[in-house]
């Protein structure tokens, strides 16, 4: 039986309450990801988008004029609940829909500041703000992380990660050898902490369903505890942080750039870094750690 591991985060269950999400994309989170990446690795949709195309007279036509092909345009998800969906890019136009935070659209084209989407096979006009396809994946291994536009790898950082096991089995006084532990899976953030005891903090939605299985598996929370983490996860809400599986994991800012290891469970980095990860990622984004 593979061991539990408890983690706990750099976090303060004194911290401002979290903020639950209103909605997640109805998708598992890597055929999410897969989707963003293959979309974009298929169909340039989104620079043919931003390119007008010139008339056989010299005029320009608009890109929403020719719109990409729906089985192949870029997959994005949406970052303001309640986004309104315009029959035209005009927000005095009727609004013929709203989003919910996380949803999934297709964008066929994009021009100035508007996106045009498709949903359950509707179209309909988007503030391209209220859109977004970043991504981010954790190498524990190699501690750095590395944050995607679709399949575009636009940034790379250095990350400081939890301590090791030799120090962890040195300090654990109650026999829990990994309760710093940084977890692996797939999981989203959750929300931004601007007041972080550590500069500034992404919130990491963990622990997911699958963590919560392996903690009912081996009794470590009960069948109410789990059933709360299943309906969080299922309802893409912030799950309980309470348990014995811990919580409160973050990517926050005091870092040292040198890829140390020393957290409680979170990943750490330079508070230079942290601003432009900051201001890339959007509550609800996705992200992967890997060992």
């Amino acid at each position: 039986m593979e061991g539990f591991v408890r983690h706990v985060g750099c976090g303060s269950l004194t911290q401002p309450p979290i903020f639950a999400l209103l909605y997640w994309i109805e998708m598992k989170p890597r055929l999410f990801i897969a989707l963003l990446m293959v979309a974009c690795l298929v169909a340039p949709a989104r620079a043919q988008g931003r390119a007008a195309s010139v008339q056989p007279g010299g005029g320009e036509r608009s890109a929403f004029e020719r719109p990409a092909d729906p089985a192949e345009a870029p997959v994005f998800y949406v970052v303001e609940a309640g986004a309104r969906v315009y029959a035209e890019p005009d927000a005095s136009s009727r609004s013929s829909a709203r989003l919910d935070l996380r949803e999934g659209v297709r964008v066929l084209a994009e021009e100035g500041d508007w996106s045009l989407i498709e949903r359950n096979n509707r179209r309909g006009y988007v503030w391209s703000a209220h859109l977004s396809n970043i991504w981010i994946r954790v190498d524990k291994s190699d501690r750095e992380l590395y944050v995607y536009r679709g399949a575009e790898l636009i940034r790379t950082f250095p990350v400081d990660v939890s301590a090791s096991d030799e120090d962890k089995e040195r300090r654990s006084r109650r026999g829990v050898l990994d309760e710093y532990r940084i977890p692996e899976g797939e999981f989203f953030i959750a929300r931004h902490n601007p007041n972080s005891r550590y500069y500034r903090a992404l919130l990491i939605s963990y622990p997911n369903r699958a963590h919560a299985r392996r903690g009912l598996r081996q009794g470590l929370i009960s069948e109410a505890q789990y059933e709360a983490i299943a309906r969080a996860e299922r309802n893409f809400e912030v799950p309980p942080m309470g348990t014995a599986l811990g919580g409160l994991i973050e990517i926050h800012g005091q870092g040292s750039g040198r890829q140390r290891a020393w957290t409680r469970g979170c990943i750490a980095l330079r508070n230079v870094h942290m601003d432009e990860l900051w201001d890339l990622v959007h509550v609800g984004a996705p992200i992967i750690i890997e060992p």
